[in-house]
């Protein structure tokens, strides 16, 4: 874009965030595979060397992202009501990796944490620890809600429905197209339950959600030694 004068407009001096910011952008458009050195260097408007002076291989720069993802995750208050946290912040999570799918299955596995990954989990620790979870309790709750957080979300990136306005047309191409008999409680389901206007897969979240909160509630209740 040029300006009234008909020059472009000067790029912001190259730095370690703009360099993330770039890495994020790419990724969010086509996915972790999209990201290379040379593609980076392109979004940015340099030569790739140029890349290397603020980030030493790819997998800082993951790093560096993967960081970014944590940091838009609100994070739960160590002095509020802990049920409201987890649902807060699950919601957040949820939200966030709406908008970058590519992040699901890097969560956990980096083993270079930035600073927003170290603060986001000793803030969800703080917040079962202030809300009387025993250590052991505490890593129970903390990998339930993270599994059922991260594995909807990633469920939800998978499936090709975009919103309630695609259900008909996708639920009926998945039907089967012969020998119904074979799949009685599939197309009972299908025509009974997800074709009925309104349906909305996401609305299933709350719904686990609050069973995972009330189960850890009263752990005696679900069989679990606090």
């Amino acid at each position: 874009m040029k300006t009234d004068s008909g020059e472009r407009p000067a790029r912001a001096p190259l730095s370690r965030e703009r360099v993330l910011e770039g890495a994020l952008a790419i990724a969010d458009a086509g996915g972790l595979e999209s990201l290379t050195i040379r593609s980076l260097a392109h979004e940015l408007g340099v030569k790739p060397m140029s890349v290397y002076y603020y980030v030493a291989n790819k997998s800082e720069i993951i790093d560096g992202i993967v960081d970014r993802v944590f940091s838009e995750i609100e994070l739960p208050a160590p002095d509020g009501d802990w049920r409201t946290e987890m649902r807060r912040r699950s919601a957040s999570a949820r939200a966030v990796l709406r908008r970058h799918p590519w992040a699901i299955p890097l969560l956990q596995s980096r083993t270079h944490p930035g600073p927003a990954t170290l603060r986001h989990h000793d803030a969800v620790i703080g917040s079962l620890r202030s809300a009387g979870f025993s250590m052991a309790m505490t890593a129970h709750a903390f990998a339930l809600i993270d599994s059922y957080v991260f594995g909807f979300a990633l469920s939800e990136s998978a499936l090709p429905i975009n919103g309630p306005e695609t259900v008909t047309e996708v639920a009926t191409s998945m039907m089967p197209s012969s020998a119904p008999d074979l799949y009685p409680h599939l197309i009972e389901f299908t025509t009974e339950h997800i074709l009925k206007p309104g349906y909305d897969f996401g609305a299933e979240f709350d719904f686990g959600l609050t069973l995972i909160l009330d189960a850890l509630s009263s752990p005696s209740h679900a069989g679990i030694r606090p």
